[in-house]
């Protein structure tokens, strides 16, 4: 490598297929849309559309679908070398509903196994883990081998050598016993400098629920920096040197929730690459974080810096 990324991403990666019609259930949709999906891999095109170098490490099938994700991660300045073929499995295609302004729900087309998981330790490149400037890993990553011991693999090479963030991503229906999950999760915890999650992924992580006692939790579990998300209430951040903010969503008129995470967790990398203090990455992510709310897909939703900078400015 001539220059180290910004950001790497580990994680899901997939052809997310969206009705056009907003609404409508979908034994009654007619038309469809085709997105480069994937939590990790939206976070990466969300940080690379703010000007950041970044990479995913992920596995496809050696399929149509797999050239798609090649072709629009390449589209997205997306450094794809790590995004390896597995002839056994399908590329995973995502289905969703949308019905405006809270439900949208996924189906999810991974069996017999999804490709991502197929990890193996042995291919990776540990070196260029260890010089990102920010790592990024997620849960459903820890749900199966030899995924799991990939990414306990990276975690522990990486040693906190910067910012490691867990999104807690809780997929339940992607494990094969969920009531594994809190001890992995504390695994991968104790090498995390960064954990984001939701109050449901929060509890499975540590048991608890209310929002300041998650974070407390999180740190207690070896974390620098806890980011909890509260939906309509907003998001609560809490630094083990005392620092905090909590922040109110922005307003906007929602049209497909499922990316906002993913723009918040792009945002957030970048807001940390920045060095602003954590009220403005939290106020940052918040809006970034609605712009996608506020539109149809995931990845070719993620706003530009001007964007994000007209929102706040706005609100």
């Amino acid at each position: 490598m001539s220059e180290r990324y910004d950001l790497i991403t580990m994680g899901r990666i997939g052809v997310d297929i969206y009705p056009l019609q907003i609404g409508v259930p979908l034994p009654q949709v007619e038309t469809f849309g085709k997105f480069l999906g994937g939590s990790a891999t939206n976070v990466a095109v969300a940080a690379a559309r703010l000007g950041r170098r970044t990479a995913v490490i992920s596995r496809t099938g050696a399929d149509p679908f797999g050239e798609y994700v090649h072709q629009a991660l390449r589209d997205f300045g997306v450094d794809d070398r790590w995004v390896t073929p597995v002839e056994a499995y399908p590329t995973p295609v995502t289905f969703c509903e949308i019905f405006p302004p809270d439900d949208f729900p996924l189906y999810f087309y991974r069996r017999p196994k999804a490709p991502d998981l197929e990890i193996h330790p042995g291919e990776l490149d540990l070196d260029a883990v260890r010089a990102a400037r920010v790592f990024w890993m997620t849960g459903t990553g820890l749900s199966e081998e030899p995924s799991r011991a990939a990414t306990l693999t990276a975690l522990e090479a990486r040693a906190k050598a910067g910012p490691t963030v867990f999104d807690l991503d809780w997929r339940p229906m992607f494990w094969p016993d969920p009531a594994e999950a809190r001890a992995h999760y504390a695994q991968a915890l104790r090498h995390a400098t960064v954990a984001v999650g939701n109050l449901d992924e929060c509890e499975i992580a540590t048991g608890v629920r209310e929002p300041e006692a998650c974070a407390e939790s999180l740190l207690e579990a070896g974390v620098e920096l806890a980011v909890v998300k509260q939906g309509p209430k907003g998001v609560l951040a809490v630094h083990r040197d005392g620092t905090r903010a909590e922040v109110e969503p922005v307003p906007v008129e929602v049209v497909n929730g499922l990316g906002a995470g993913d723009s918040f967790g792009g945002s957030l990398c970048h807001g940390l690459l920045s060095g602003w203090d954590l009220e403005r990455v939290m106020r940052y992510a918040n809006a970034a974080g609605a712009i996608v709310a506020s539109r149809l897909a995931c990845s070719s939703a993620m706003p530009t810096e001007a964007e994000v900078e007209a929102l706040l400015a706005g609100h």
